[in-house]
């Protein structure tokens, strides 16, 4: 052969690969075929947009963390909730979603979702769940939680909706990011569609994007590789790699994200300048019972309520800070505090705290150190 047909067919690998700790990436979008029979083999694959070995070592790892039958991958929390729903939704269909939604989510259904003939109704968070199936319709598809809810923590009683809306033949979706798959597994309780974003603690290092959508449904497993396919989603090897790598040690952060969070959180109970903590591991919390009974442990995410009014408040807690960084996203190493007003307009609940909500991911610091940069954010709050 010709130099320019031996360097392109040279230096393929023939013999077993070593074995290491981890799954070899294994990047390609061409999958080469070995007979012409297996060019449209549905069962094996033929195309790298589909996943190859390190995405499914991914898929199968978060499987056995949740308990399902099927996980498949997306290049984002938000496009792992949006598949979802597109995997279960047609025109002239209606869900009912929980107020407290991740506010992209909501976007996507009132934007898109209703632009295409799904209906879209929200409903109060904290609605009981024979309240909440009373309102369902004969074109009600699909219900959508959020527990804990974001922004201000509202938990939802899971397993009785779940169980109610199977009755009726309604489908149920978590966006379970808060518990990681760890400390919570909506599946478990009898929910269709359990959503996590990768992206936060799974990733745990705030540099990479994906989400996962699990399922112990056969016909919504197809249903999610349908969507897959035909909108073109993929996650690449490398991602992967870094999202089985963050899944090792998952348990190891949790439980320190969890003890700090709890700490800190207590602590802020005490302290002047604190109307409330938005907390559900906190006993005092309205909603400690459901947290206590479905869930094992806490994600380092809560929200604090100052107490005051006063115009600039929160942004004077805000740039008093010098430890916790501004910013959106969650549940990496990093803390980070948000100002949550600005995205309340949304909301059709009216808003019935005592003043600004700060949002707080309490990171792997020590948490003395995080305690000192929130008094120093709450002395600045009192003097504007």
């Amino acid at each position: 052969m010709k130099d320019a047909t031996r360097l392109i067919h040279s230096g393929r690998s023939t013999g077993p690969l070593p074995k290491t700790v981890g799954p070899p990436v294994v990047r390609g979008s061409t999958v080469l075929l070995p007979n012409a029979a297996a060019l449209y083999d549905e069962d094996a694959p033929t195309y790298g947009r589909g996943g190859l070995s390190t995405q499914d070592a991914l898929a199968a790892a978060l499987s056995d963390l949740e308990g399902a039958r099927g996980v498949r991958l997306f290049p984002s929390g938000l496009a792992a909730l949006t598949g979802a729903l597109l995997a279960v939704l047609k025109a002239g269909d209606e869900i009912l979603v929980t107020d407290s939604i991740y506010k992209p989510t909501r976007r996507f259904c009132d934007r898109v979702l209703r632009r295409f003939g799904v209906g879209v109704r929200y409903y109060p968070p904290r609605t009981a769940p024979l309240e909440l199936l009373a309102m369902a319709t004969d074109a009600t598809r699909l219900i959508v939680m959020e527990s804990p809810g974001s922004l201000t923590l509202e938990m939802q009683d899971v397993g009785g909706i779940a169980a109610l809306a199977s009755a009726r033949g309604i489908h149920t979706l978590v966006d379970n990011t808060w518990a990681a798959g760890l400390y919570f597994r909506p599946l478990e309780h009898g929910v269709s569609l359990c959503v996590q974003a990768l992206t936060k603690y799974v990733g745990g290092h705030s540099d990479v994007f994906m989400g996962s959508v699990a399922t112990r449904d056969e016909a919504l497993v197809r249903a999610l590789d349908n969507a897959v396919w035909d909108m073109g989603w993929s996650v690449s090897p490398d991602d992967a790699y870094q999202m089985l790598r963050g899944l090792r040690t998952l348990e190891t952060r949790m439980a320190r994200h969890d003890a700090s969070g709890r700490q800190i959180a207590m602590w802020l109970t005490q302290q002047p300048g604190v109307a409330q903590v938005l907390h559900p591991a906190l006993p005092r919390s309205v909603d400690y019972a459901l947290w206590a009974r479905d869930f094992t442990g806490a994600a380092g995410l809560f929200a604090v309520v100052l107490d005051t009014r006063a115009p600039g408040a929160a942004h004077g807690f805000l740039d008093a800070l010098t430890v916790f960084r501004l910013g959106f996203s969650w549940g990496g190493f990093e803390s980070l505090a948000l100002d949550c007003d600005p995205q309340f307009h949304v909301r059709q609940a009216p808003r019935e705290y005592e003043g600004p909500i700060i949002r707080l991911n309490i990171g792997l610091e020590a948490p003395e150190d995080l305690i000192a940069d929130l008094e120093r954010g709450l002395q600045a709050s009192r003097r504007v």
